[in-house]
């Protein structure tokens, strides 16, 4: 059985050179001493390496001003990149580390039509703890996970402060008496979650849990998926809860960077 084989460990001095040229034109439009200098090569290197690059598509020189900017090329094989991704897969650090911060159960959604479906959850270690299902709805009204949904999808991009959430429905279940059913408190509700970039629910689709989430930001600011923390409420609620808010925005943005999106 032949063995998987590693990559080399000899690099080649002129695709070095390359990759500098690039990364020198990621601050945008450079002209050929510019990106010279700050590639640290002489211009003739440069200029000879530009054409290259310009030939394959990765750099365009642009007439007008004589400069040369990053090409579509490079898009193009972002996108065949990302669209290997599995989301469960890059997702699953996030969520064993945030058990880890926190000691309460992780879960990754994904959003419906107006609730957030679970996809994959890390379950906490505690004796007594949430219990997460693969495939359960969260709904929007009720959860910390479908509030997320109601406030960041829509049609578009959910970039922008104010960009409108999905309407709610004029009729909402009462699962417990803490589940917001005014459809105008929950517009509210759901403009806190947009200008905080998360969600919280205690009690309001079951008795006992509690719950944030917060948004995963795709390319194009949509709404790539959910990831949420929820525990006890007798456990995870004042201070523990807030204390859990930090680590998960930031796994949320680590997320979405990997997906080749935005923050939040």
């Amino acid at each position: 059985m032949s063995r998987p084989s590693r990559p080399g460990s000899r690099r080649i001095a002129a695709v070095e050179r390359a990759v500098a040229v690039l990364e020198a034109l990621a601050d945008g439009e450079l002209g050929t001493n510019e990106i010279a200098r700050r590639a640290r090569v002489d211009p003739s290197t440069a200029s000879r390496q530009l054409a290259t690059l310009a030939a394959h598509g990765l750099v365009e020189h642009v007439a007008e001003s004589g400069r040369y900017r990053l090409g579509l090329r490079l898009v193009e094989l972002g996108n065949l990149v990302l669209g290997r991704l599995d989301l469960r897969e890059l997702a699953r650090p996030h969520l064993r580390a945030l058990v880890e911060e926190t000691g309460e159960t992780a879960t990754l959604s994904v959003p419906g039509e107006r609730d957030a479906i679970t996809v994959d959850f890390v379950q906490s270690p505690r004796s007594v703890r949430s219990v997460a299902q693969l495939g359960r709805p969260s709904v929007g009204h009720a959860t910390a996970a479908g509030k997320v949904v109601l406030a960041y999808a829509r049609d578009g991009p959910a970039a922008g402060a104010g960009a409108r959430p999905a309407s709610p429905s004029s009729s909402l279940r009462a699962y417990t008496p803490r589940t917001i059913v005014d459809p105008v408190a929950l517009e509210r509700e759901l403009r806190r979650v947009r200008e905080r970039g998360w969600a919280v629910a205690v009690e309001e689709r079951e008795p006992g849990l509690a719950a944030i989430a917060a948004p995963v930001l795709g390319r194009g600011g949509e709404l790539a998926a959910v990831l949420g923390l929820q525990g006890p409420a007798e456990r995870f609620r004042g201070r523990a809860l807030e204390a859990a808010v930090a680590p998960l925005r930031e796994r949320a943005r680590a997320l979405a960077r990997a997906l080749g999106g935005g923050t939040s």
